[in-house]
């Protein structure tokens, strides 16, 4: 059977939802299979094979953003492009946003906004994230992300593992406690390879890289980095939280 087969066969239905140990083998193979071969190889059996319109990029235009959305778009610009519009974001953000989206052709990029309900009944002030930053990130990203996903099997990532500690172990496939398969196409690239694709396809900056901020979220919750830090750390400093909410579900 092929993995295309296999996951085809593990799509839920109102009688039979998936489990979750299928999908996790499913994941593993997958990730044994692709492991050593090209990213445009991946992206491309990513789109065209394993999961036929149904799966999308979840992007954070962020500091490398710009890699995998190149890749990407030599593979197939009509790939959904996710975008979660916390209302928090920097502006530079957003304008990297449009110029990216702009350069590379995505016909179909979407921006994913919280329920406006959420906000007024948990978050009625704007300042939940000096209180309870998980539960901003909850009503902000996690239940709008779960609520976008829901007409597809399986999504992009850009994230690596150079990027904390947390992350050292992030395969190349795996299987998401929400029923879907995560690709993270760039799991084994080192910043030497990120800045070389930038070099090579003259991809533009986000222009808060040269100010010292390594990894780019909301305003209220990123600072710069300094010298010695993991690229993440500018991210929640000072709490106990390395992770928005969407990818605290990894396991090997």
């Amino acid at each position: 059977m092929t993995f295309a087969a296999a996951i085809q066969d593990l799509q839920p239905s109102p009688a039979s939802p998936v489990s979750p140990v299928d999908l996790k083998e499913t994941a593993r193979q997958l990730d044994a299979a692709y492991q050593g071969l090209p990213i445009e190889a991946l992206l491309e059996d990513a789109v065209h094979k394993l999961f036929p319109g149904k799966i999308a990029l979840l992007s954070s235009f962020g500091t490398e953003a710009a890699v995998v959305l190149h890749y990407l778009a030599q593979v197939d610009k009509s790939v959904p492009v996710l975008f979660l519009e916390t209302g928090k974001h920097f502006m530079e953000t957003l304008m990297y946003r449009d110029i990216l989206i702009d350069r590379f052709g995505f016909t179909d990029a979407r921006e994913i906004k919280p329920d406006a309900a959420d906000l007024a009944a948990q978050d009625p002030n704007g300042d939940l994230w000096s209180k309870d930053p998980n539960a901003c990130c909850r009503i902000r990203k996690v239940l709008p992300l779960d609520r976008a996903m829901q007409p597809f099997d399986a999504w992009f990532t850009g994230r690596k593992r150079f990027q904390a500690s947390t992350r050292q172990a992030i395969p190349l496939f795996e299987a998401s406690a929400e029923g879907k398969i995560k690709v993270n196409p760039l799991a084994y690239w080192t910043p030497d390879m990120i800045q070389d694709a930038f070099k090579r396809f003259k991809l533009p900056q986000h222009p808060l890289f040269g100010e010292g901020y390594a990894s780019i979220g909301c305003q209220p919750c990123t600072r710069r980095v300094e010298a010695g830090e993991d690229a993440r750390a500018g991210r929640w400093a000072g709490k106990d939280k390395t992770e928005c909410g969407i990818h605290l579900d990894f396991q090997i």
